[in-house]
């Protein structure tokens, strides 16, 4: 794929086709399964709960997380099924972000009446957010 804002573009439009066909209600993986299914059909790379360790200062691992997915190996996608976005969602993205040294995430809420968006951008200068919501 092109560019990452083309990536992310795509993301955006095909998890809001995911929410027009589904709506609100499920459980946060049977929109994780659609949005993959729909990324696949359309020859992307998507790894589904893929895992991210995390290292202490000094190296040694502390832990796993696991993310929702990934695409193209580029972009972290942290899926929500809740009434709205907060801002423990929003630094467990930067906190997968960090632990990647990816810079690129989205966040998105598959459980609200209106879809939301959240992008981020994670640098060495700082975080810069995108917030979405569509009707």
């Amino acid at each position: 794929m092109g560019d990452i804002w083309t990536l992310c573009n795509v993301v955006r439009e095909t998890a809001y086709a995911v929410h027009g066909y589904l709506r609100y209600g499920f459980p946060e993986k049977v929109y994780e399964n659609a949005l993959a299914n729909r990324l696949r059909k359309q020859h992307m790379q998507v790894a589904q709960q893929h895992p991210i360790a995390v290292y202490d200062e000094d190296g040694t691992p502390i832990g796993e997380y696991f993310a929702d997915l990934v695409v193209s190996g580029v972009l972290i996608v942290e899926l929500k099924a809740a009434h709205a976005l907060t801002s423990e969602h929003e630094a467990q993205l930067l906190g997968y972000l960090r632990a990647t040294r990816l810079e690129h995430g989205m966040l998105l809420n598959f459980g609200a009446r209106k879809f939301q968006i959240r992008k981020f951008v994670y640098t060495s200068a700082g975080v810069k957010q995108q917030v979405v919501e569509f009707p």
